[in-house]
């Protein structure tokens, strides 16, 4: 009976913070139609995810585009389809490379700073204190993180997906010798724009889990992962984690729904 009653128990708590997130996700949405709208905050958010992610979206791209070139060759070759290069590549960056793990990188770089920060602004009373001045934390800290990233998520995962393809014929064209007209021509003729939708699609819902999870995970720190430096470092690695895994979740759902 004791082991029943502790499984209980447990379970009852994973269910109060699972609704407590989803209490979170709910007003977050809702504060984002209630006016004003903290412009310069998400000016300065959107410089932060989006402007200077940039780097690491170029590079993680064109690796990625570059390996995919390779074994993309090399595997289609014992076919006779290495004609198909471009198709497979581009497909393969902008329906499920570029997304992911463009996602993937914003998480590690952007939404570990923002739990952090929020962390922080927790444990030192801050947030408090905004709700002393009359300022709701939610509009002041969260809408603007999730403004900023329905804005940055796409094109990051544009410039992904371009740099990528672009590391693609490098490698393919360059020097593996297919022909450039045969990469771009069957391209074209293989993407669609539905193909391009549906990039676009995870990338904003991405977005969304991103800022979710991060910032709820710094909001709530103290409560669930106790106080100090140490709770912050719980909440920030909870957070990339639980963001990390509920991505490839989603973008698993999300492919079983689109194709």
């Amino acid at each position: 009976m004791n082991y029943i009653r502790t499984l209980g128990a447990v379970s009852l708590v994973y269910l109060r913070r699972m609704g407590v997130m989803g209490l979170f996700l709910l007003k977050t949405f809702f504060y984002v139609f209630v006016p004003p709208l903290k412009f310069t905050r998400v000016l300065k958010q959107i410089r932060f995810i989006g402007l200077q992610s940039t780097s690491v979206i170029l590079l993680t791209g064109g690796f990625a585009g570059m390996v995919l070139g390779f074994q993309g060759f090399y595997s289609l070759s014992r076919f006779g389809s290495d004609a198909f290069l471009g198709p497979m590549v581009g497909l393969s960056l902008i329906k499920e490379l570029g997304p992911v793990l463009s996602a993937l990188m914003v998480t590690g770089r952007a939404g570990s700073a923002i739990t952090a920060e929020i962390g922080i602004m927790r444990i030192s009373e801050q947030v408090d204190a905004l709700e002393l001045m009359g300022l709701n934390p939610y509009r002041y800290l969260i809408v603007p993180n999730l403004i900023a990233v329905v804005i940055s998520m796409p094109l990051l995962t544009a410039m992904f997906d371009v740099i990528g393809i672009l590391g693609g014929y490098l490698i393919g064209v360059k020097l593996l010798g297919v022909s450039a007209g045969t990469y771009f021509g069957e391209m074209a003729s293989y993407v669609d724009m539905k193909d391009i939708m549906e990039g676009i699609y995870k990338s904003l819902s991405f977005g969304v889990i991103i800022i979710w999870v991060c910032c709820y995970k710094g909001f709530y720190t103290g409560i669930f992962t106790g106080f100090g430096a140490e709770g912050v470092s719980k909440a920030t690695t909870q957070a990339v984690v639980m963001s990390s895994v509920l991505i490839l979740l989603w973008d698993y759902v999300m492919t079983s729904l689109l194709f």
